[in-house]
């Protein structure tokens, strides 16, 4: 007696399935398929709807349509299986003439053709006087485009791109064909204008004569398309930096980035500010000291610099006015965006000077900056690139204090979670949700109401004049007018200055 195949068409599965009672299959059709086709017989199935009904004998036309079914899963099965062996034959014979034409190209050896001019050793960005001419880069190959008997290689030596092209003895050579993105290469050719209607960055392009590959990259699965993609998780991203910055947007950040501390440089320097070193290894705290970053110093305690500001007020009785860039740290638990455990700090100090010229000095730093980087042709391109809507802001700078800016939030309805006296954000007990109140004044005004105050009134904006017990204690004081008392509050000459679209740029005292 033939064993029973049993069908289950709720929690069977024709893949993982065995036709036995433990592992049912899904479809009548398909168990038909597998016991014996048009000469299958209902009693040798046992089939249900659902895993609470019971087992019963299927239908002669349930049978009947299983067994047509079934002929069209033979149909198709077989279909697949031919098609899949032509695939593997192709596949077999594809790697059978790579092979053959990998050992081949071992047999062509290159070397550089000495009855040709001297090629110039040049850099990418310096190729513009150089068109009609035999050269020698050295890069990085950005982008690869392998046809048959033709390479166009996009090669990158952080000055610029440069499209090349390889074609007869010199596309056919092993290292041609196995050649992986980011392999560091020597190139030599001629240069030439793109043919009309063609681009190419710089306007030319590299038929290359020689060359040969300096370091090659890794291919297969470690190649660098395999690692990293647009797609990555951020984690993947800071894991992989170094390969993250040779992208367009990222390496044009970093190479802003340099422009935006040359062009600050100039400007500070331009107002005899002097630039000093401070170090970054100190044994000093400033306003607080609960987020250093605490280490052993051949026994004593030492911090990483949160700021170099007292290094600076040293400097000012011998140097006059000075600012710093260096590197601070802040030892945060945060997730916030803007979160930053160490970053680039610019800081100055000025000796002599009123609030107001304070203020007027930050507005000149600033907009003389990016005077500068709009000026230089290379810096603008770049600001172009990573925000093309990019508008220098407008002088003067709006002035706005901190009493105006509490009545200007809670006229426009921009409120902030109600907290206790222990600053435990407080819930609506009908709602769940959290309460939102008004502002008022001695409140340390939260970032997204800042940010959305800044970004309505849409320029740039002095917020000042804070209440001394949001600011540090060596901050000046200045007591309200008549008519100004806000509950016995005490104000500092005190300033942020915020951007629309970004926030916080610049704070001082």
């Amino acid at each position: 007696m033939s064993a029973t195949t049993y069908i289950d068409e709720a929690a069977g599965s024709d893949a993982a399935g065995s036709g036995t009672k433990e592992a049912p299959y899904q479809s009548l059709a398909y168990a038909v398929y597998k016991n014996g086709g048009e000469s299958a017989q209902a009693n040798a199935f046992q089939i249900r709807k659902s895993s609470e009904a019971e087992y019963e004998e299927p239908t002669q036309s349930s049978l009947k349509k299983a067994k047509k079914n079934a002929a069209g899963i033979e149909k198709k099965l077989k279909k697949e299986k031919e098609l899949a062996e032509r695939e593997a034959k192709e596949k077999g014979e594809e790697k059978e003439k790579r092979e053959k034409l990998l050992e081949e190209s071992k047999k062509i050896i290159l070397e550089e053709d000495a009855n040709l001019p001297k090629a110039i050793n040049a850099k990418i960005a310096q190729l513009g006087d150089l068109r009609s001419k035999r050269i020698r880069v050295f890069g990085w190959v950005h982008r690869l485009r392998q046809q048959k008997d033709i390479i166009f290689i996009v090669l990158r030596d952080g000055t610029g791109y440069l499209q090349t092209i390889l074609s007869g003895r010199v596309a056919q050579t092993y290292d041609a064909l196995t050649l992986t993105l980011e392999s560091s290469v020597e190139l030599v050719g001629t240069l030439q204008e793109v043919p009309e209607g063609k681009t190419a960055p710089g306007g030319h392009e590299l038929v290359v004569d020689y060359w040969r590959v300096v370091g090659a990259a890794p291919g297969g699965e470690d190649a660098f398309t395999n690692r990293l993609n647009e797609k990555s998780d951020p984690s993947i991203q800071a894991d992989l930096r170094h390969l993250v910055m040779r992208g367009e947007t990222a390496s044009s950040v970093l190479r802003l980035r340099s422009y935006l501390l040359s062009a600050f440089r100039a400007s500070l320097t331009s107002e005899s500010l002097i630039e000093v070193t401070p170090p970054c290894l100190v044994q000093t705290q400033v306003e607080g000291g609960a987020t250093l970053f605490k280490l052993d110093y051949y026994g004593q305690p030492a911090f990483l610099t949160q700021s170099s500001q007292l290094y600076l007020e040293t400097c000012l009785p011998s140097l006059g006015d000075v600012f710093c860039v260096q590197e601070s740290f802040r030892a945060e638990n945060s997730h916030t965006r803007r979160h930053l455990s160490e970053y680039t700090h610019l800081e100055a100090e000025l000796a002599f000077i009123t609030f107001e010229d304070l203020m007027a000095h930050i507005e000149e730093i600033i907009c003389k900056t990016v005077d500068i980087l709009l000026a230089d042709p290379t810096s603008a391109a770049l600001i172009k690139q990573l925000n093309p809507n990019f508008v220098a802001p407008a002088r003067p700078f709006m002035r706005l204090s901190y009493v105006d800016a509490i009545k200007w939030l809670n006229e426009h309805g921009i409120q902030r979670p109600a907290e206790d006296a222990e600053g435990n954000v407080i819930k609506d007990e009908a709602t769940g949700q959290v309460k939102m109140v008004d502002h008022a004044v001695g409140d340390d005004i939260a970032e997204a109401a800042e940010r959305q105050m800044t970004d309505i009134i849409g320029t740039p904006i002095f917020l000042h004049g804070f209440p001394a017990e949001l600011k540090a204690f060596y901050m000046k004081k200045v007591p309200v007018k008549d008519g100004e008392q806000k509950a016995g509050h005490m104000f500092t000459e005190s300033c942020d200055l915020l951007m629309p679209n970004v926030g916080e740029i610049v704070g001082s005292a």
